[in-house]
């Protein structure tokens, strides 16, 4: 930064603006990112742009070896950072000098470089690891998952730990490229699209690139043995679907379900907008979990979510999430209506598409499945706390909330809600107060008495906004629906 100055004095000045800060400025970065929800989860002091992930991966004793390189900006004067990690690191790298690194707490890896780094200095991690995943346990749990022939990592709000350091949580999302090694005859399904396969002295290697902003918990790792299948949609996007060669009974249903993938994506344009990422597809690994995730471009399912038969509500409700939830992530963990809400409710859409009940019958369906003592109403979608996080109430109750947003504002105003919405906010980060200020921008009504009484009174509302009281039929979708309530609550 330079400026052209004649007057000695002005010099004088600038010189001294000049003078780097004393180390006594430079101060640790938080260690969180400043979610109530979450206290320790992300780092303060630095922003990421980019992660590279360089990783081989052996399914017979999971071992899993890695390279990290990390590409950031630093937000304060820094003289030290954490990053959120589980696996063991042997060594640390800051602008490519070593620095001293240390465990601390549960996950945090904290990492002092050689020099402080002024404000606003792009600088380099890497991280160099080893370990075996599934052998580490974080808050008590871990969200790698073994299968009979390899690994997946797939879980919210947490799963990256598990694979590779990060500063992890939504409010710092980055672009990704995940190259992944892995003995012949095994593939490495991740996020975004295939760059590049090839084969060395038994191992093959597998190089994904997400090119548009991912949250990390919307990164994805699948080790195994995979029938693929791959397309391209109208606007030529790459879809690549991923099915374990060994799911038995559930492979017809998965398949049936998950290759419809393109078709639900197509019309989920009509109502959400433009698909906002670069590829497209789904992967079923043979894992023992029953949940599935809206993993960026490549959603994940649990087998088990095919036990009962095909189920494309499930691919609907995932999919929905690449709109809101991925290409707009929560500001905070507090703000899960906008993922979840608006994935059940476009559930509700595609049964109204398909015949077998409209929003409104499901939404007087499910008003009446609740009694006003129901403990159902005590959980406030807007801010549940985590403890109820993924509370079939931020599912139903936050569809409900939707329905009545739409017989408030009309259908013209409801869908240009909608559909505005992910493109006002795209690849970046909102809050439920956000939405609300964008519906009331677009409807020209004041709704805050609305969404208080949908997203945040502890009771059971007056039926007129969205039912009319009485007890509904149930609409032939409700079972289907229903059967994906607390995808994402397992760990």
């Amino acid at each position: 930064m330079y400026r052209r100055l004649i007057a000695p004095g002005a010099l004088a000045a600038s010189l001294l603006l000049a003078i780097p800060a004393s180390a006594a400025d430079f101060q640790p970065g938080a260690s969180g990112i400043g979610d109530p929800y979450y206290p320790a989860y992300g780092n303060g002091g630095y922003d990421v742009s980019h992660y590279d992930l360089r990783l081989k991966y052996q399914p017979k004793t999971d071992q899993l070896e890695g390279t990290t390189t990390i590409l950031a900006s630093s937000t304060q004067d820094l003289s030290r950072f954490n990053l959120d990690f589980g696996l063991t690191a042997s060594e640390v790298l800051v602008n490519g000098k070593k620095a001293k690194f240390a465990k601390s707490d549960v996950q945090e890896l904290e990492v002092t470089p050689a020099a402080g780094l002024p404000k606003g200095t792009p600088f380099t991690v890497v991280v160099k690891y080893a370990g075996k995943p599934s052998d580490v346990k974080l808050w008590g749990f871990t969200s790698w998952q073994r299968t009979p022939d390899g690994g997946v990592a797939a879980n919210e709000p947490e799963a990256a730990a598990w694979w590779f350091p990060s500063n992890d949580h939504p409010l710092d999302k980055a672009t990704y490229d995940v190259s992944v090694a892995v003995p012949d005859g095994t593939q490495a399904i991740s996020n975004g699209t295939l760059q590049s396969q090839s084969s060395k002295l038994g191992w093959t290697r597998f190089n994904w690139r997400s090119a548009h902003p991912q949250a990390t918990y919307l990164s994805t790792l699948a080790v195994g043995k995979f029938d693929i299948t791959t397309d391209k949609t109208e606007d030529g996007l790459p879809v690549v679907n991923a099915y374990s060669k060994d799911l038995g009974a559930n492979e017809g249903a998965a398949k049936a379900s998950v290759e419809r993938t393109t078709e639900v994506a197509q019309w989920l344009e009509s109502v959400y907008g433009k698909y906002p990422f670069e590829a497209l597809g789904g992967y079923v690994p043979n894992v023992p979990s029953s949940f599935a995730l809206e993993t960026q471009t490549r959603p994940f399912y649990s087998p088990k979510q095919f036990a009962n038969g095909a189920n494309v509500s499930v691919v609907v409700h995932e999919l929905a999430h690449q709109w809101y939830g991925d290409s707009v992530s929560v500001r905070g963990w507090k703000d899960i209506w906008i993922n979840e809400g608006f994935a059940r409710y476009a559930q509700w859409l595609w049964s109204e598409k398909e015949g077998e009940g409209t929003a409104q019958e499901l939404a007087d369906y499910t008003y009446a499945q609740h009694p006003a003592d129901d403990a159902f109403w005590t959980v406030k979608p807007g801010d549940p706390g985590a403890e109820n996080q993924f509370d079939a109430a931020v599912y139903d109750r936050g569809a409900l909330a939707i329905q009545a947003l739409r017989n408030k504002v009309g259908e013209k105003d409801f869908f240009a809600i909608l559909k505005g919405w992910p493109k006002q906010h795209a690849y970046g980060n909102a809050s439920v107060s956000d939405f609300e200020a964008y519906a009331e921008k677009v409807s020209g009504e004041r709704l805050g008495s609305l969404f208080d009484t949908w997203l945040y009174e502890p009771s059971k509302p007056a039926a007129s906004a969205v039912s009319d009281g009485s007890r509904a039929a149930q609409p032939k979708s409700w079972k289907r629906i229903a059967a994906t309530n607390g995808v994402h609550s397992e760990r």
